[in-house]
């Protein structure tokens, strides 16, 4: 006999932030450009208000905040890679602008 847990309710919103810390947040819906997002960080961070400057894909990722040129970008609580370039804020986080630390010698 196996046990298997019931699914997982998906989480609710139009982001997620998984960790308090992250520098991007994971789109949970298709978000178009125009559209301001209210996120929470996690007990003890303030809540965070931001307008998407362009849309972002169900599952994309974007910047939180502005990130510099070679700044590590954070998601999970851990570096992911760099930034190739200056992001603002609610910008599209992905291979254009973003160099993976997964591989890297």
């Amino acid at each position: 006999m196996s046990i298997q847990a019931a699914p997982a309710a998906p989480p609710a919103g139009d982001a997620l932030v998984l960790h308090p810390y992250d520098t991007v947040a994971t789109a949970l819906r298709p978000l178009p450009a125009g559209h301001t997002l209210h996120l929470t960080r996690g007990p003890g961070h303030s809540p965070l208000t931001l307008t998407l400057p362009e849309s972002v894909a169900l599952c994309l990722k974007f910047a939180l905040r502005d990130i510099a040129e070679g700044e590590v970008v954070t998601k999970y609580g851990q570096g992911i890679g760099r930034a190739t370039r200056a992001i603002g804020a609610g910008a599209h986080v992905h291979v254009h602008n973003l160099r993976s630390g997964r591989g890297a010698g």
